[in-house]
Protein backbone atom coordinates (compact mmCIF):
# COMPACT_ATOMS: atom_id res chain seq x y z
CA UNK A 1 0.00 0.00 0.00
CA UNK A 2 1.23 3.48 -1.28
CA UNK A 3 1.29 6.25 1.69
CA UNK A 4 1.89 8.75 -0.50
CA UNK A 5 5.35 7.94 -0.46
CA UNK A 6 7.54 8.36 -3.04
CA UNK A 7 10.98 6.68 -4.16
CA UNK A 8 12.91 9.52 -3.35
CA UNK A 9 16.41 9.53 -5.11
CA UNK A 10 19.05 11.02 -2.47
CA UNK A 11 20.27 14.40 -4.62
CA UNK A 12 24.00 16.24 -4.14
CA UNK A 13 24.03 18.28 -1.36
CA UNK A 14 25.99 21.53 -2.09
CA UNK A 15 26.93 23.78 0.72
CA UNK A 16 28.69 27.27 0.24
CA UNK A 17 29.90 26.99 3.89
CA UNK A 18 32.83 25.07 5.87
CA UNK A 19 31.14 21.95 6.35
CA UNK A 20 31.79 18.40 7.43
CA UNK A 21 28.53 16.85 5.59
CA UNK A 22 29.81 13.01 4.10
CA UNK A 23 26.46 11.46 2.29
CA UNK A 24 25.14 12.72 -0.24
CA UNK A 25 28.08 15.18 -0.81
CA UNK A 26 29.15 15.11 -4.93
CA UNK A 27 32.94 15.76 -5.73
CA UNK A 28 32.82 18.00 -8.87
CA UNK A 29 30.49 16.28 -11.11
CA UNK A 30 27.19 14.78 -10.11
CA UNK A 31 28.26 11.25 -10.85
CA UNK A 32 31.14 10.93 -8.17
CA UNK A 33 28.17 11.25 -5.65
CA UNK A 34 29.04 10.00 -2.09
CA UNK A 35 26.12 7.91 -0.54
CA UNK A 36 27.93 5.71 2.09
CA UNK A 37 31.07 6.21 3.81
CA UNK A 38 33.11 3.46 2.19
CA UNK A 39 32.48 5.81 -0.67
CA UNK A 40 33.60 8.69 1.01
CA UNK A 41 36.83 6.74 2.33
CA UNK A 42 37.28 5.79 -1.20
CA UNK A 43 36.89 9.20 -2.36
CA UNK A 44 39.53 10.20 0.35
CA UNK A 45 42.01 8.56 -1.07
CA UNK A 46 41.45 9.18 -4.53
CA UNK A 47 41.75 12.82 -3.68
CA UNK A 48 44.85 12.26 -1.98
CA UNK A 49 46.24 10.53 -4.84
CA UNK A 50 45.02 13.32 -7.22
CA UNK A 51 47.10 15.70 -4.53
CA UNK A 52 50.19 13.54 -5.24
CA UNK A 53 49.77 13.27 -8.91
CA UNK A 54 49.95 17.07 -9.43
CA UNK A 55 53.43 17.43 -7.23
CA UNK A 56 54.19 14.08 -9.13
CA UNK A 57 53.17 16.16 -13.06
CA UNK A 58 55.21 19.71 -11.08
CA UNK A 59 58.43 17.63 -10.04
CA UNK A 60 58.43 15.79 -13.81
CA UNK A 61 58.32 18.92 -15.35
CA UNK A 62 60.82 20.42 -13.33
CA UNK A 63 63.06 17.36 -13.99
CA UNK A 64 62.63 17.46 -17.46
CA UNK A 65 63.04 20.68 -18.07
CA UNK A 66 66.60 20.36 -16.82
CA UNK A 67 66.95 17.57 -19.02
CA UNK A 68 66.15 19.14 -21.99
CA UNK A 69 68.45 21.94 -20.55
CA UNK A 70 71.64 20.06 -20.45
CA UNK A 71 70.47 17.90 -23.65
CA UNK A 72 70.42 21.48 -25.64
CA UNK A 73 73.60 22.50 -23.98
CA UNK A 74 76.39 19.55 -25.15
CA UNK A 75 74.23 19.85 -28.59
CA UNK A 76 75.51 23.52 -28.71
CA UNK A 77 78.90 22.66 -27.63
CA UNK A 78 80.46 25.54 -25.70
CA UNK A 79 78.63 28.07 -27.99
CA UNK A 80 76.68 30.50 -25.91
CA UNK A 81 72.84 30.15 -25.58
CA UNK A 82 70.76 32.35 -27.88
CA UNK A 83 68.83 35.39 -27.01
CA UNK A 84 65.60 35.17 -26.52
CA UNK A 85 63.59 38.31 -26.90
CA UNK A 86 60.17 38.75 -26.56
CA UNK A 87 60.18 40.56 -29.59
CA UNK A 88 61.26 38.59 -32.49
CA UNK A 89 62.67 41.46 -34.80
CA UNK A 90 66.51 40.63 -35.77
CA UNK A 91 66.94 44.10 -35.89
CA UNK A 92 66.91 43.88 -31.70
CA UNK A 93 69.35 40.82 -31.42
CA UNK A 94 72.21 42.69 -30.60
CA UNK A 95 70.86 44.51 -27.76
CA UNK A 96 70.86 43.24 -24.18
CA UNK A 97 67.38 44.48 -22.61
CA UNK A 98 64.60 46.05 -24.47
CA UNK A 99 62.34 48.90 -23.32
CA UNK A 100 58.55 47.77 -21.58
CA UNK A 101 55.90 48.80 -23.61
CA UNK A 102 53.83 50.53 -21.22
CA UNK A 103 56.14 52.02 -18.73
CA UNK A 104 59.05 52.63 -20.13
CA UNK A 105 61.37 50.74 -17.65
CA UNK A 106 63.73 48.48 -19.05
CA UNK A 107 63.25 44.76 -19.11
CA UNK A 108 65.96 42.25 -19.23
CA UNK A 109 65.83 39.63 -22.35
CA UNK A 110 65.86 36.15 -21.78
CA UNK A 111 68.90 33.84 -22.10
CA UNK A 112 68.64 30.08 -23.04
CA UNK A 113 67.91 27.85 -26.13
CA UNK A 114 66.10 27.88 -28.70
CA UNK A 115 63.36 24.11 -27.81
CA UNK A 116 63.25 22.48 -30.75
CA UNK A 117 59.06 21.25 -31.42
CA UNK A 118 58.95 17.67 -29.92
CA UNK A 119 60.60 18.76 -26.79
CA UNK A 120 58.14 22.08 -26.46
CA UNK A 121 55.14 19.74 -27.48
CA UNK A 122 56.10 16.95 -24.37
CA UNK A 123 56.23 20.23 -22.19
CA UNK A 124 53.39 21.80 -22.98
CA UNK A 125 51.15 18.18 -21.88
CA UNK A 126 52.68 18.41 -18.81
CA UNK A 127 52.34 21.53 -18.28
CA UNK A 128 48.31 21.26 -19.39
CA UNK A 129 47.84 18.15 -17.26
CA UNK A 130 49.75 19.98 -14.41
CA UNK A 131 47.17 23.37 -15.07
CA UNK A 132 44.08 20.56 -15.21
CA UNK A 133 44.49 18.88 -12.52
CA UNK A 134 45.21 22.17 -10.52
CA UNK A 135 41.85 23.24 -11.52
CA UNK A 136 40.65 19.97 -10.99
CA UNK A 137 41.81 19.91 -7.21
CA UNK A 138 40.68 23.61 -6.81
CA UNK A 139 36.91 22.54 -7.33
CA UNK A 140 37.35 19.80 -5.29
CA UNK A 141 38.41 22.43 -2.64
CA UNK A 142 35.40 24.37 -3.59
CA UNK A 143 33.00 21.56 -2.07
CA UNK A 144 34.07 23.58 1.07
CA UNK A 145 34.13 19.83 2.60
CA UNK A 146 37.23 19.99 5.79
CA UNK A 147 37.43 16.25 4.50
CA UNK A 148 38.22 16.73 1.09
CA UNK A 149 40.04 20.28 1.73
CA UNK A 150 42.27 18.15 3.95
CA UNK A 151 42.62 15.47 1.41
CA UNK A 152 43.75 18.17 -1.30
CA UNK A 153 46.81 18.82 1.29
CA UNK A 154 47.40 15.50 2.55
CA UNK A 155 48.03 14.65 -0.78
CA UNK A 156 50.04 17.34 -1.65
CA UNK A 157 52.31 17.39 1.07
CA UNK A 158 52.91 13.53 1.30
CA UNK A 159 53.60 14.27 -2.56
CA UNK A 160 56.31 17.07 -1.65
CA UNK A 161 57.39 14.69 1.41
CA UNK A 162 58.47 11.77 -1.58
CA UNK A 163 59.73 13.25 -4.73
CA UNK A 164 61.10 16.61 -3.29
CA UNK A 165 63.75 14.92 -1.07
CA UNK A 166 66.38 17.89 -2.59
CA UNK A 167 66.96 21.39 -3.02
CA UNK A 168 69.18 23.27 -5.01
CA UNK A 169 70.52 26.78 -3.69
CA UNK A 170 70.54 28.75 -6.61
CA UNK A 171 67.82 27.36 -8.39
CA UNK A 172 64.18 28.99 -9.37
CA UNK A 173 62.07 28.73 -5.87
CA UNK A 174 59.13 26.17 -6.73
CA UNK A 175 55.98 28.05 -7.05
CA UNK A 176 54.25 24.89 -5.10
CA UNK A 177 50.80 23.80 -5.67
CA UNK A 178 48.79 26.78 -7.91
CA UNK A 179 45.27 26.96 -9.93
CA UNK A 180 46.98 29.08 -11.84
Amino acid sequence: MDHGAHDMAARCSMHMLWNTQIIDTCIVFSQWHIRSNLQFFFSFLAIVALGMLYEYLRVSSRDFDKHIAVKLKIQNGRRTPLALSRQSSPERDDEAEETGLLNGSRVARKQGFAVPPLYRVMRAVLYGASVGLSFFLMLVFMTYNAYLIFAVILGAAAGHYILSDTIEPNGPADKGMACH
